[in-house]
């Protein structure tokens, strides 16, 4: 979710929704990003060495395992979301996770929160991408949807009262189809969770 009516929200200059192609609206959870939630202890104590937080906005998950001693990084598209993760302690870097990212082939452990399997609309392409940051026998933790929720993309854009943005693509996975997605990535699911409501996934090359 980026340009600037994420920006926007992120400075704090007013409520911001996502949109559905059905016209269906919800607000943007910015809130649930800029502290540490419910269900993300469990994620937090999986990541093993140094640790990549893709999608990191405003960097509740970096800040937390920097002050747990884990060399960490977030990247993130979003120059206000990055400024408040190096605000709060947290080492950040505007980055696409397709571009150029310090470190590629050396985490050991890649994070994908927050629904961030959803990034780019295409999941396996994503997966690919992060395995292949991940150092060899690292792993990649994903926030996944509920099984049976299906796994699906669909245009997304946010609006405010002022604006609207563009269309942008966003795919869903829910922890059942999983395996399938790890299997077709040359990977496979070492562990699956939930914690309060949320359902996470941890996959190895």
């Amino acid at each position: 979710m980026i340009g600037e009516l994420y920006e926007e929200a992120l400075r704090g200059s007013g409520p911001v929704e996502i949109e559905h192609a059905d016209g269906r609206r919800r607000p943007l959870p910015l809130r649930d990003w800029l502290a540490v939630r419910p269900g993300d202890g469990g994620l937090l104590d999986r990541c093993e060495g140094p640790t990549l937080d893709v999608g990191s906005g405003p960097g509740r998950l970096t800040v937390a395992l920097a002050r747990r001693g884990l060399p960490v990084l977030g990247i993130d598209l979003a120059p206000s979301a990055v400024a408040l993760t190096v605000a709060a302690g947290g080492p950040a870097l505007c980055r696409d996770v397709f571009g150029r990212v310090p470190g590629a082939g050396r985490w050991r452990s890649v994070l994908l929160a927050d629904g961030n399997i959803g990034i780019g609309g295409d999941p396996a392409a994503l997966l690919r991408r992060v395995l292949a940051l991940a150092a060899p026998g690292g792993r990649v933790l994903i926030e996944a949807e509920a099984p049976g929720a299906g796994s699906r993309t669909e245009p997304l854009r946010l609006r405010s009262g002022r604006s609207v943005g563009d269309w942008f693509p966003w795919a869903h996975v829910s922890a059942d189809a999983a395996a399938g997605l790890a299997a077709a990535c040359a990977a496979a699911v070492t562990d699956q969770w939930e914690e309060a409501g949320r359902w996470f996934v941890a996959l190895r090359a």
